[in-house]
Formats: C-alpha cells, structure tokens, sequence
C-alpha cells in the first residue's frame, strides 16, 4: 500500500464508481494496454499485434485496485498492472477547481481547459455561457456541428479527429475500447453536458466506446445529462437522459 494526498483517493474511488455505472468501457485499470498504444502512437510506424495487446489486457482488473480511504493508501494486487487517468483525471480537475471557486465566492465565469468546459453560475444579464461542439469535418464550411447554453454546467467531448495517428493509411485515434483493446470508430465525436465536469469527461470516454444503440440505453440510466453524437456518416444524434 502507498499513502497519497486526500485528493487522489476521491478522484479514484469517483473512478472505480464511474466503472460500475458504465460497465467497464471507464476503466482505468486499462493503463498496460494504454501504454502499449501509446507508445506505437509516438513511434508512428506499426500497430500493436493482437498477442502483446491480449497479454496486456490481462492485467486490467479494476479490482486489483485496492482504496483504503481511512489510512488514505492505494494498493495494486497486480504487479504487472498501472492505471491511467487520461479519461477522468482533466474532467475531475475541472470540477475541483470549480468547487474551489466556489467556496471563494466567484460566480459569472466560464473555464476552459483543454476543451473540459465548466461554467460556473450565468452572464449579468441572466443568460448562459454558448459553447460549440466543433466540426470533426475539417473539410466542412461549418465550423461547428452544435451550440449549447451553459449554466452551472460542464461540457466535455471525446473525439477521434484530433488525436490519432496513421498507419497504411488507416487512422488510429487514442480511445481503446475495452472488448477489442482497439480504437473502434462507432462515433466521431461524444459531447455531454452535465452538472459536473468530472461526470461529463469520465461519461464521454465511456459512451465513445459504445455502439449507439447501446449507448442510448446507456444514457437513460442517468439523470439531467444531455448527450450529442456525430456520426461517421456526418448524421447528429441528440439524446437526454432521464
């Protein structure tokens, strides 16, 4: 067991909570196979094979991960597994920065950071903070697909059009699905607007690995979250949660 700072040990049991909600598709237990792409990602040549991705894969088991929340220590029963954030840890940084302000008494204001937007109360004159889901179609005369009005919410996007790189002319973006252990291309881009920055980040990685019909079944089972798909075929789906 090692000891971490207060901070981490919510962050990861938000994490190991959003996996149960999401059946998996958040895992960040998933860090040995992420580094695999990651690493195939910086050097551009080649793909993973199957084997050393299958090999990886067994050393993701999020219950490997052990939390001890009354001695603030973080344990991997695996000594072959690592965990990986980068589908959370931004998001939740959001929200805590948000909260802080909060509690400082700041209202009227919007943050952006890297694309997680958080705005956080309205504009002096009562309306709210307008973002845009951007165009994954670089070659479109639209620059964005979709607007939305922001108050006390957050807007996060995953998408396959920014992060990727090429190989025989295939383009392979940074989401892994958890089944194939590959980037699978069911959708080109997952907005969702939520109350939280740290659910709409941890909820837009796992959608984007859903297949729509799935992924509609899915957004039902939360509430007050407003979901935005861009299709590969240019279609724009909408879908409310309960």
């Amino acid at each position: 067991p090692v000891r971490v700072d207060g901070k981490i040990i919510d962050m990861l049991s938000f994490a190991k909570e959003m996996y149960e909600k999401t059946d998996g598709n958040l895992n960040i237990a998933m860090g040995a196979v992420l580094k695999i792409w990651h690493n195939y990602r910086e050097e551009g040549k080649s793909i993973p094979t199957r084997e050393e991705l299958f090999s990886a894969s067994l050393h993701t088991d999020i219950n490997d991960l052990i939390i001890d929340k009354e001695n603030s220590t973080v344990e991997l029963l695996d000594c072959e597994m690592s965990l990986d954030v980068g589908g959370i840890g931004k998001g939740y940084a959001v929200e805590m920065i948000a909260k802080s302000m909060y509690d400082d008494g700041y209202r009227g204001y919007i943050l952006d950071v890297g694309g997680n937007i958080r705005a956080l109360g309205e504009k002096p004159d009562g309306t709210g903070f307008k973002t845009g889901v951007r165009n994954p179609d670089r070659n479109s005369s639209e620059s964005y697909v979709a607007y939305f009005e922001l108050k006390n919410q957050a807007a996060v996007t995953s998408g396959s059009y920014e992060r990727f790189y090429t190989v025989d002319g295939v383009n392979y973006h940074h989401i892994i699905n958890k089944d194939t252990l590959m980037p699978e291309n069911y959708h080109l881009s997952v907005s969702v607007i939520s109350n939280s920055s740290a659910l709409s980040d941890a909820l837009s990685t796992a959608f984007f690995n859903m297949e729509t019909a799935t992924l509609t079944e899915a957004v039902k089972s939360f509430s007050g979250i407003e979901v935005l798909l861009v299709e590969p075929n240019g279609e724009v789906i909408k879908i409310s949660g309960k």
